[in-house]
C-alpha cells in the first residue's frame, strides 16, 4: 500500500499535469469574441471560383485535432488545371501540429524535396513566409506529384516558424489560429530537375494566400 505522503505527491503531479494540459488546449477557456467567430466563419467560406475557375468543397484529407475545424476546396481551371486549398482553424495546440511533411509520407507519398521556406509576395505589398515541399505517389497507372505550401496566421501575416508548437504557445490568449495548405500538381521531371507549376496555376495559388490575408483587413 502506498504511503500517504508519496500518494499525495502523486495526486498533486496528476492534477498539475491536467491543469497544464487544459491550459495548453484551452479546455478551460470557452470564450471567443463575436468578431473572431465571424472572421473564422468568413475564412472558411472563402471561395475563389470565377469565370475561369470552378470550385467544389471536398472532404479534407488533413487530420484535425480537438477543437479544430477544416474546410477544403478543389479548384478546376483552364485546360484542367487543379489547385486545392485547405483551411484549418482552432486552438494553438491542435492547429500547430500535423504538417504535410508528416502527413503526406504517412499517406504513402515519397518526399521529393523539402520542406524549405519560401517568401511569397502578396498584392498588398506585404510578404508572407511559407513552407514548401514536394511529394510523389506512384501507382501502376499514374504518378501523382504535388507541391504543398503551408503557413499559419493569427492576424493575416503568414508565418512559417521553425517550431510551430512552441511559437504559438504564446498565442494561448488568442484562442484561434489558422493554418492554410495550398496544393498544386507538378509535372514529371528527369533526374534531379525541379519542376515548377505553370504560370497560370501558380498565380491562382498566390491569389488564395492573398484572399485569406485580405479577410483580416475587412
Amino acid at each position: 500500500m502506498m504511503k500517504p505522503l508519496p500518494f499525495a505527491a502523486l495526486l498533486i503531479l496528476i492534477a498539475g499535469g491536467a491543469l497544464v494540459h487544459g491550459a495548453v488546449t484551452l479546455r478551460w477557456d470557452t470564450l471567443e469574441s463575436k468578431e473572431k467567430r465571424e472572421l473564422t466563419a468568413h475564412l472558411h467560406a472563402i471561395d475563389l471560383a470565377g469565370p475561369e475557375w470552378r470550385s467544389e468543397v471536398v472532404p479534407t484529407e488533413m487530420p484535425t485535432n480537438e477543437r479544430s475545424t477544416a474546410t477544403s476546396r478543389r479548384y478546376i481551371g483552364p485546360a484542367g488545371r487543379v489547385v486545392s486549398t485547405s483551411l484549418i482553424s482552432g486552438i494553438p495546440g491542435s492547429v500547430a501540429t500535423h504538417t504535410p511533411d508528416v502527413c503526406y509520407p504517412s499517406s504513402g507519398y515519397k518526399t521529393l524535396r523539402g520542406p524549405k521556406k519560401e517568401a511569397l509576395a502578396l498584392p498588398n505589398g506585404r510578404t508572407g513566409e511559407l513552407y514548401v515541399a514536394d511529394f510523389e505517389k506512384k501507382s501502376q497507372t499514374k504518378v501523382d506529384r504535388v507541391r504543398v505550401r503551408w503557413a499559419w496566421t493569427v492576424s493575416g501575416e503568414w508565418v512559417a516558424p521553425d517550431s510551430p508548437r512552441w511559437a504559438f504557445a504564446k498565442a494561448l490568449r488568442a484562442p484561434t489560429i489558422y493554418k492554410v495548405y495550398v496544393v498544386t500538381p507538378l509535372p514529371e521531371a528527369e533526374g534531379d530537375a525541379v519542376p515548377e507549376e505553370d504560370a497560370i496555376t501558380k498565380a491562382f495559388a498566390a491569389s488564395a494566400w492573398a484572399a485569406y490575408a485580405a479577410a483580416f483587413a475587412n
